[in-house]
């Protein structure tokens, strides 16, 4: 009997506890995961994650700062960031803006003068500001190319080229990078020096933004001073702000024996990829209305002297100044009668 009472109280006493587990809270099924798996043999997990740990208990021999980070965690956050968003819009937003400059393009077609050309030209760059500007215009090409290529070149020129030509070509892209930065920022320090002048903002500048529609749509013209108020947007914006970030972060990337950490080198990346991405797509349309886009501007640049009847169309109130002597216009002087002028053979 008493053999039988026990065996009873041994199987309530194991239901209890049945019912009792079955009540209790289920707790968090991955943190039991976890630590089942820290549990068995052979896992590494727990001894991976004291290392990514940045704790500066951690001693080195070694002399620099983070000697001690065997594995920065940080960086696989900084590489989605390269190859999601940074990538992704940023690729879209420069083939959006060539697409709709083509499109543009192919629809009006290059903004015309209304006057014919009268033969006698106006000097408008001196040597030393066509130098200046060629020196600024041709590294940032090469930056941008280069550039381009280091960031798109894996998606769309491996899969074409393959990967012996694409080897040679994203080694060359980077050396170029890395060489023509400095002498970039040079130029722009001088060109900013050269044009901040003639690039002040006007009380005639803000009715040229307001009309400025008009010379796309029909290609009506708003007097301007020497540069109209889009050329002034794009100096103060690309020229000025963009270069300035581009150029600091670039010598933040290019010279990382200043002692900077990683964290400090990824986040100039993406504010250097960003904003030379914006650069980029910016200087389409600058580069669309200095060539082919507004006929006769190309001139301007490689010759240094515009027909007068471009001067008067498209910077009249510069050309005013110049006919009246109120400018010197880089030695340059309209009409007839002034000793300057020089007359087209």
């Amino acid at each position: 009997m008493s053999k039988l009472f026990g065996l009873c109280a041994a199987l309530v006493f194991l239901l209890a506890a049945g019912v009792a587990q079955a009540q209790a809270p289920a707790g968090d099924p991955i943190l039991k995961q976890r630590e089942q798996a820290e549990r068995q043999p052979g896992n590494n997990a727990p001894v991976w994650g004291q290392v990514r740990k940045e704790a500066a208990e951690y001693y080195t021999s070694i002399p620099g700062r983070e000697t001690n980070v065997l594995v920065q965690s940080a960086g696989q956050t900084w590489r989605q960031i390269r190859n999601g968003p940074v990538t992704f819009y940023g690729g879209w937003l420069v083939v959006i803006i060539g697409l709709l400059i083509a499109a543009y393009y192919f629809a009006k077609g290059p903004i015309k003068p209304h006057d014919k050309p009268t033969g006698r030209m106006v000097h408008r760059f001196s040597t030393a500001e066509q130098v200046v500007h060629w020196c600024m215009g041709i590294s940032f090409v090469v930056l941008g190319l280069s550039g381009l290529v280091m960031l798109f070149g894996k998606y769309v020129l491996l899969p074409i080229i393959g990967y012996t030509l694409f080897g040679w070509l994203s080694a060359l892209a980077k050396n170029l990078h890395n060489f023509v930065g400095p002498f970039f920022i040079v130029a722009t320090i001088v060109f900013v020096v050269m044009f901040v002048r003639d690039n002040l903002l006007k009380a005639y500048d803000f009715s040229w933004f307001a009309k400025a529609w008009a010379m796309y749509a029909r290609g009506e013209h708003t007097p301007s001073g020497r540069f109209n108020a889009g050329e002034k947007g794009w100096f103060w914006i690309c020229v000025v702000v963009l270069s300035v970030i581009v150029s600091y972060t670039g010598v933040i990337l290019l010279f990382p024996n200043f002692d900077q950490t990683r964290a400090t080198m990824q986040e100039a990346w993406v504010w250097h990829a960003s904003a030379s991405l914006i650069y980029i797509a910016v200087s389409l349309g600058h580069i669309y209305m200095g060539t082919i886009g507004v006929e006769g501007a190309y001139q301007a640049m490689r010759s240094g002297s515009v027909d007068e009847s471009w001067a008067k169309e498209h910077h009249e109130l510069w050309y005013n100044e110049v006919k009246s002597g109120k400018a010197a216009a880089s030695g340059g002087a309209v009409p007839a009668g002034a000793p300057r002028i020089r007359e087209k053979s």
